[in-house]
């Protein structure tokens, strides 16, 4: 634990509710005991906490039947108080105080929103603060949806550059089927290893929005940004402790080499285009060689899409396929006239580049 100096725990739905699906206080007190442990050893935690659905559940039923959107969105209204309110009165027992945050996919799609964000939750864990972040679910609907708390939670993890992101699920990690039939946890991924994939159940809990298969890809994707990620069984009595010490059974994903802050944002920005542009093959080429190169608007060949300086849009290359993303440095109107011209200022400088 001497090297960590900052985590970020995910707590999903299907840790914190009891088998009729209700919000589990006496698992939170367990959970929280072990934070505050790790938290008085000198690392700050942020927590990503599911659990407020199951919380309103558990406190009201509709008088009458309701869409599964109206239906969460109450349930979420009234359980996000409750939710809170057990966090606040359990960590107040260890004299340390929470925080609560609540966003939407929109919240990160302004880089501006992005560094406002990072610096108020930068702010809470330096005083000692824990803050403790939800999706809004009240007023997160179709588009401006995370795909899962798992999502979210690698986004958070990424924003606040955290040494590791722990994600607490019900069972102890990735499994593959052995010869013998026999389930063997996957211990390991490596950087860029997608192996796992085919061993995934894909299934969801009955408040989460994701399954198994979306953990892993966001545990990868946060991985790739340079973050240790743990998947383990939430369920499990001591868990974070022995996983702070290495004791506890879980998947690891190791890290990669780290990306800047920028690029770690826009790894996670799939979603937030306003355009896009196609390049030929000798700007792909230049791209990806190992010469840090810019995109110049003489690389590209079509634009589509209406959008400003500052805007992520997306590249293409020839045959239509997504090959990365990135902050433009022009409107769509000046990239159209600038298309294919040379001696021009990049469309997109390096810094502000992120290429799958």
């Amino acid at each position: 634990m001497g090297r960590v100096k900052r985590i970020a725990i995910k707590i999903g739905s299907n840790v914190l509710t009891d088998s009729q699906g209700f919000l589990n206080t006496g698992r939170m007190d367990e959970l929280v005991r072990q934070i505050s442990g790790i938290r008085s050893s000198g690392i700050e935690v942020v927590v990503i906490s599911s659990g407020a659905v199951a919380s309103g559940k558990g406190l009201f039923q509709p008088r009458q039947k309701l869409d599964t959107v109206g239906q969460r969105q109450m349930w979420s209204s009234l359980g996000q108080v409750k939710l809170i309110q057990s966090y606040s009165s359990l960590f107040e027992k260890y004299q340390i105080l929470c925080s609560q945050i609540l966003v939407t996919r929109d919240d990160f799609r302004s880089r501006e929103h992005y560094l406002n964000m990072k610096n108020c939750l930068t702010i809470l864990l330096t005083n000692g603060i824990i803050p403790i972040i939800n999706e809004n679910d009240v007023v997160s609907v179709t588009e401006l949806m995370f795909t899962d708390n798992d999502e979210l939670a690698a986004l958070v993890a990424s924003m606040l550059n955290v040494d590791s992101l722990i994600i607490l699920t019900s069972v102890d990690g990735i499994f593959q089927s052995s010869e013998t039939g026999d389930q063997q946890l996957i211990k390991t991924v490596s950087p860029g290893e997608k192996e796992y994939e085919k061993y995934v159940f894909t299934g969801k809990s009955a408040f989460g929005k994701g399954g198994m298969l979306t953990k892993a890809h966001m545990a990868s994707k946060a991985a790739d940004a340079g973050i240790e990620v743990m998947i383990a069984n939430g369920l499990r009595d001591n868990i974070l402790i022995d996983l702070m010490e290495k004791r506890a059974p879980h998947t690891l994903f190791l890290p990669s080499l780290g990306k800047s802050n920028i690029k770690k944002w826009l790894s996670h920005a799939k979603g937030f285009e306003k355009g896009w542009v196609v390049i030929n093959d000798g700007a792909l080429t230049a791209l990806r060689s190992r010469k840090a190169s810019s995109l110049l608007p003489v690389g590209v060949v079509q634009v589509e899409g209406n959008f400003k300086k500052g805007d992520i849009i997306t590249i293409f290359n020839m045959q239509k396929n997504q090959v990365g993303l990135g902050m433009s440095q022009y409107d769509d109107a000046q990239t159209r006239e600038k298309l294919g011209k040379k001696n021009q200022r990049p469309l997109i400088h390096y810094d502000y580049l992120f290429l799958l």
